[in-house]
């Protein structure tokens, strides 16, 4: 699988529309045939800061960037970004989350 990571740093007056913006662009993506995930967060350290955790199948990563969503957001996105994003971007074994092995947690009762 291919494993991604992109940290997207925007501008002040972006901040609050940022997911908005993205939206259209996460829903296509998420709905791609080799999709296993496309999650956003937010730094809790730098509030203009967002990041995309995703994945895809082996077979799934060059059509996502092939995509029209996926041109179309290359040209939306700059607009309300301060700089250019930062990627680690992987293939990696597996298929999907696997449990940490160093923590186990016992569910609860209900939970």
């Amino acid at each position: 699988m291919y494993f991604i990571v992109v940290k997207f740093q925007t501008k002040p007056e972006w901040t609050d529309r940022w997911l908005g913006l993205v939206d259209d662009f996460t829903r296509a993506t998420r709905a791609e045939p080799g999709n296993l995930w496309f999650e956003w967060s937010r730094s809790v350290e730098n509030p203009h800061e967002f990041v995309l955790v995703e994945a895809f199948t082996d077979d799934g990563a060059a059509p996502h960037v092939q995509s029209e969503h996926f041109q179309k957001a290359m040209k939306d996105l700059p607009q309300a970004l301060a700089s250019t994003p930062k990627i680690v971007s992987r293939q990696v074994e597996g298929e999907g989350w696997g449990e940490m092995g160093e923590m186990q947690v016992e569910p609860t009762p209900g939970g």
